[in-house]
């Protein structure tokens, strides 16, 4: 079976979530995937990529995420994809050309746009859709976000076939047709063998805009070595290592820290959980990441708190309760690739009815 598989390219989560799963896949199918940004730089020297563009979340000055820059800077994508521009023609030809049975999306709206025109079907896989598709415990000021954010998330997938949620919590399903899994862990998460050395880890992502005074103040505070990833820099600054992305190196500092501080993905989670490592979060400015913090606490894995909040003093009491966390981290762990890889091929064989699909033609394709 011909697969084309998108991955939005803003952040980590969605290119290690793919990473997960593209080996079982490849092994099995011929896949082709499509990625931009900075999932495109993780993927392709493992995975034949193709590089397209991919939207992103804009910041104010003060950090927080800006719906106006956001939007007035994605003006030109969204124009293209609605009067099917240059790079929505680009992106079709492709497909053409691959004449995929079925399109894998985490969140691409390229891939989902032009294969909802080609009528080939589709099925997303990302975290987001436990918001949209099921039922997550969520604080009463979210539940009046929700509408707006799952309206923008709905149009931005155009109304998938199928719906895959990879998530390290538990959710009800609102409707029929979507499936949860647990976190998705690469081969080399599951290689690493976890021990406790001296050091935390940092992971700021857009740390450009996230990595305020106040975080490297606290940081900066600590008697212990700190490794921060995500952050602009590079080099030793007193207590604090700046290191680059390495999904290698990073691995191995996460594998090996004592705990971790970072915004609230839910993909990070997931490894931590794996590795034993309870996390200090403090979530974007989303629903999506303050629904995942909460869960966080709930669960016993770990604490969460805003940014505007966090203290040498906090980050000090969360490291004093580090084995009551442990101890629940124990009782948390799942792997849901393999669940993963059994509910795509579910869907390719309910989508396709096990024969290929060529892509349906357009009157001026």
């Amino acid at each position: 079976m011909r697969i084309a598989y998108g991955v939005l390219g803003y952040g980590q989560g969605h290119a290690t979530r793919s990473m997960a799963v593209l080996p079982a896949l490849r092994e099995r199918h011929e896949v082709l995937v499509l990625a931009g940004g900075s999932a495109y730089e993780a993927i392709r020297t493992e995975h034949p990529t193709v590089e397209i563009p991919c939207l992103a979340y804009h910041y104010a000055r003060n950090g927080k995420r800006s719906l106006w820059l956001t939007a007035r800077r994605a003006v030109p994508f969204i124009r293209d994809l609605l009067v099917r521009g240059p790079t929505f023609r680009k992106v079709e030809v492709t497909l053409r050309e691959f004449r995929p049975d079925v399109i894998v999306s985490d969140a691409e709206m390229l891939t989902h746009w032009v294969g909802r025109y080609l009528g080939i079907p589709r099925i997303n896989f990302d975290h987001f859709g436990v918001v949209a598709y099921f039922k997550p415990p969520m604080r009463f000021f979210d539940r009046f976000l929700k509408s707006r954010e799952v309206w923008v998330y709905r149009r931005m997938i155009q109304n998938p076939d199928r719906v895959l949620v990879s998530s390290f919590y538990d959710a009800e399903p609102a409707r029929s047709g979507v499936r949860l899994v647990g976190p998705m862990l690469r081969p080399e998460v599951k290689a690493m063998a976890p021990t406790e050395g001296e050091h935390l880890l940092a992971y700021i992502n857009n740390g450009k805009h996230l990595y305020t005074p106040r975080i490297e103040q606290a940081l900066r505070k600590l008697d212990c070595p700190v490794y921060v990833y995500g952050v602009p820099r590079n080099g030793q600054e007193g207590n604090l290592e700046y290191r680059p992305r390495s999904n290698v190196g990073f691995l191995e500092a996460l594998a090996s820290c004592r705990a971790v501080i970072s915004t609230a993905g839910n993909q990070l989670v997931g490894e931590a959980i794996q590795l034993g490592k309870p996390m200090l979060v403090m979530p974007e400015d989303s629903m999506e990441q303050r629904i995942n913090g909460m869960a966080l606490t709930r669960m016993g894995l770990g604490m969460h708190l805003p940014r505007t909040n966090i203290s040498a003093g906090v980050i000090r009491r969360f490291l004093a309760d580090l084995p009551r966390f442990k101890g629940n981290m124990r009782l948390c762990v799942r792997d849901g690739s393999q669940e993963a890889i059994a509910a795509l091929e579910t869907f390719f064989e309910e989508l396709t009815n096990g024969s290929a699909r060529e892509p349906r033609s357009h009157v001026g394709a």
